[in-house]
């Protein structure tokens, strides 16, 4: 009578998914992020799969941990194996689900750009369910469940529009400032992701003035402050196109800017021209 061998065992999938997270992303806490787990949960599982294989995959050392020579051989593997595996997942719920659409954006788009337009897209395909996502970091669509992208890149590819920038306020407000230099004399309100944009306008304005003002996170309460006076924003034409044409708020000197970002949305895996993806994607193209 013949006797089977015994079966290896195979190696846990949430293992392996936490080292070749960790592994390309550099450190068990950026991969925590990216998995959704606490970075001791990340710790214990490659800790478990090292001690399955009876060999290290990462080198410990006081500021922090670094893929040793085994750990660096077989990471494009991984990175490509999970990259199939994140993509037939989506193939699978495209499928399972056809007429939904899910869409991650920036927070400021999602409120200021796509919302507006969201009426209009449901009327123009009322068939097609569309859910929104907002996060300040794109997401890798190779893996994640979104089906499209927005938001500001410095990649020009799949480019909705240049990001122009230019100062706005209130027509309150406005009425009191003639030149760029009277905006020394009032609050400037910054975005923190784009500090930066008042002294790439001034560049273009050559105007020599330092902006003081707060500091907003969200760029769609900068915004509202501004409708109600209280001060001055760098504005970003996507953002306030809406405000602008209601008459809430004004360009107090008509010059703009060109910033190094674009408006971009994109989707990671090509669809099929009839599909609920590329139909929103052609729609938001063409009103852009």
């Amino acid at each position: 009578m013949a006797v089977a061998p015994p079966r290896p065992k195979y190696l846990p999938l949430t293992a392996l998914r936490a080292f070749e997270a960790a592994a390309r992303l550099g450190g068990f806490a950026a991969a925590s992020q990216e998995l959704g787990v606490t970075p001791g949960a990340i710790t214990a599982h490659i800790k478990s799969l090292e001690l399955e294989l009876g060999a290290t995959l990462f080198e410990r050392t006081p500021r922090g941990v670094r893929l040793n020579a085994l750990g660096a051989k077989v990471l494009p593997g991984f990175v490509e194996a999970f990259d199939h595996l994140g993509n037939a997942v989506q193939t699978l719920r495209g499928e399972a689900a056809p007429s939904v659409v899910h869409i991650a954006a920036l927070p400021s788009l999602a409120q200021l750009w796509l919302s507006p337009r969201l009426p209009s897209l449901r009327a123009a395909a009322p068939d097609i369910s569309i859910s929104i996502t907002a996060m300040e970091v794109p997401p890798n669509l190779k893996r994640a469940p979104y089906d499209l992208s927005l938001f500001y890149d410095e990649n020009g590819k799949d480019s909705l529009s240049r990001d122009v920038i230019f100062p706005v306020c209130s027509p309150a407000m406005a009425a009191s400032l003639r030149t760029p230099s009277d905006l020394s004399q009032v609050s400037c309100l910054s975005d923190a992701n784009w500090i930066d944009d008042w002294a790439t306008w001034a560049s273009a304005a050559n105007a020599s003035f330092t902006p003081r003002g707060p500091v907003f996170s969200l760029y769609t309460l900068a915004v509202e402050e501004t409708v109600n006076g209280a001060g001055v924003l760098m504005g970003h034409q996507a953002l306030v196109a809406s405000h602008l044409a209601r008459g809430e708020l004004v360009e107090p000197f008509k010059i703009r800017a060109e910033t190094t970002r674009s408006l971009r949305l994109w989707s990671q895996r090509p669809s099929k021209a009839r599909s609920a993806a590329s139909r929103v994607m052609r729609w938001l193209q063409d009103n852009r």
